[in-house]
């Protein structure tokens, strides 16, 4: 089962899946979505309608998957569905954040509870799409960030209550990756913005001018899906999965390593790296 399936990583996943020969249900919101993943997959792909924010909607597909599957269980969940609110903190409107963490933190947890009982029948695994930005902040990220924030001590504490039924626990933290969510992600910002007074905007006019630049130059050198798919794959079928898949060694050094380091000197390098005034 995967949520998110209609684009970028969930579409990319759940194709590479099918054609691996996997029984795929894959989460999507619309029919247009389903008749696109239908038109590029095997007979075996079965598009399921699921919004992660509506418990109705969750129960429904649970209950259509658990029809499916009957006695076999399932092999996997990837909890894939998510959205990327940015701006700033002071200028948020609350239900933008609410949004954020119902989508990103709440509706991952709610989707598990329901698959779980059919994951415990297969032993099947969950893996979870964290980011880098859960280990690393940026200004005006915020929003995004505390949900992958949340993700990696939500999937820290759900592989150890997990191990009794042998079902194995994995995050997969990109960096950026080559997906639509970057146009999503600057058309929410541009319409947010419209809604907020002009003389407020002027606040921090400087600073979302440098990080939009740095955000478009980020997002040409954004690496392909398919080393996240490579990710996914693994963590589904390999005797002994990892825990976390940092998907680049430069990611691993570089998010956890500022950890480590005072506050002050990281505040400095996330400054010049987006090259704020």
């Amino acid at each position: 089962m995967i949520t998110g399936a209609s684009t970028g990583i969930g579409e990319a996943c759940a194709l590479e899946l099918d054609r691996r020969g996997f029984q795929v249900f894959a989460g999507v919101r619309t029919d247009e979505a389903a008749e696109r993943l239908r038109s590029k997959a095997s007979p075996r792909l079965r598009p399921v309608m699921i919004d992660v924010t509506i418990p109705a909607s969750i129960t429904a597909a649970a209950a259509y998957v658990r029809v499916q599957v009957g006695d076999h269980g399932l092999a996997g969940l990837l909890n894939n569905a998510g959205i990327a609110v940015s701006g700033p903190l002071e200028l948020l409107p609350i239900e933008e954040l609410r949004r954020q963490l119902e989508v990103n933190v709440i509706g991952q947890i709610a989707v598990t509870q329901a698959f779980l009982p059919l994951l415990r029948i297969a032993k099947g695994r969950v893996v979870n799409i964290g980011s880098v930005n859960g280990a690393l902040s940026p200004p005006y990220m915020g929003p995004y960030s505390a949900s992958k924030f949340a993700m990696e001590a939500l999937t820290d504490a759900l592989r150890i209550e997990l191990r009794t039924w042998d079902i194995k626990v994995s995050l997969v933290e990109p960096g950026p990756i080559d997906t639509p969510i970057w146009e999503k992600s600057s058309a929410a910002a541009d319409r947010q913005a419209s809604a907020i007074p002009s003389e407020a905007i002027k606040l921090y006019e400087s600073d979302i001018a440098a990080v939009r630049k740095a955000v478009a130059e980020i997002a040409r050198n954004a690496e392909p899906v398919d080393v996240v798919v490579r990710a996914v794959v693994h963590a589904l079928t390999a005797p002994k999965p990892k825990t976390r898949y940092f998907l680049r060694f430069r990611n691993r050094f570089m998010f956890r390593g500022f950890r480590v380091v005072p506050d002050a000197i990281r505040d400095w390098f996330v400054r010049r790296a987006l090259k704020l005034p």
